[in-house]
């Protein structure tokens, strides 16, 4: 029984890795990893998110500098730190993050490809991370970092900008994953279909939504991002949405959508 009682301990104590996944930039994919992050962590869960583009967006979102922390992802994918120095507490309660690197950008040339396990160095770095919830927000293309992430996922979020080439690029992304599913990954799932930048004024934004709806019905959530201005102010002020402007549509949009994924884990 004592046994018994230990693995489910151990089942209970794994993080749910959620990678948010677009090889498209300007689609709000970094948005996204943040706010949910600090929605999630606001209704209880314990949330860390990982910070995988080498831009370094999501780790200013939350208020760091890049070019100050004493330790970054890079560090621990190349071996030389673990994920728990490197691990940074945020300002809000159950949310800490594992801070980018530029480094990330060349992380390529410092595994060589003769490296068989170079495509699963994100998923030995998270193992053994203290979390209920794991936030990957991946870079904008389907490089090694990308294919990292997806070995590494439990599920996936594909943020979709309301705009016409957003559909061509989502069935690419959907392709290479279904590659990593065949070789890397075999239980990565798709949580969730998320449009962004929507505009119920336009024509073109109903028309994405009613195309994503007709394919991916199962898949789609039911909350939309608006387009809104406070959503591009708050990163500069190193804040959530929800912190930055608590009752503008986009903090609205998020809460929802914490909700939705919320239900889901």
């Amino acid at each position: 029984m004592k046994e018994e009682d230990q693995k489910q301990k151990e089942v209970s104590k794994k993080a749910k890795i959620l990678a948010v996944i677009n090889q498209k930039g300007g689609v709000g994919k970094t948005t996204t990893t943040v706010n949910l992050a600090y929605n999630l962590a606001k209704k209880g869960k314990r949330v860390v998110l990982v910070d995988l583009d080498p831009q370094g967006n999501a780790t200013s979102g939350l208020g760091f500098n890049v070019r100050e922390v004493n330790g970054s992802l890079y560090d621990c994918m190349v071996g030389r730190e673990s994920i728990e120095s490197v691990l940074i507490e945020t300002k809000w309660k159950n949310l800490s993050l594992v801070p980018s690197s530029t480094k990330l950008a060349v992380l390529d040339t410092e595994l060589p490809a003769s490296q068989r396990d170079r495509v699963l160095k994100l998923k030995q770095t998270l193992a053994d991370i203290d979390a209920e919830v794991v936030l990957i927000d991946a870079p904008p293309s389907l490089g090694l970092l990308t294919v990292n992430a997806l070995a590494a996922a439990d599920s996936v979020i594909l943020p979709v900008q309301s705009e016409y080439y957003a559909l061509e690029g989502l069935g690419q992304l959907l392709e290479t994953m279904q590659i990593v599913r065949t070789g890397l990954n075999k239980t990565l799932g798709v949580m969730g279909i998320l449009v962004t930048m929507y505009d119920g004024r336009t024509s073109l934004s109903q028309q994405v939504r009613e195309q994503l709806k007709a394919h991916f019905a199962k898949h789609l959530f039911k909350t939309t991002i608006p387009r809104n201005v406070r959503l591009a102010e708050a990163p500069s002020y190193g804040q959530p949405i929800g912190v930055y402007a608590p009752n503008s549509s986009g903090a609205r949009a998020y809460d929802g959508l914490a909700k939705e994924v919320f239900k889901q884990l």
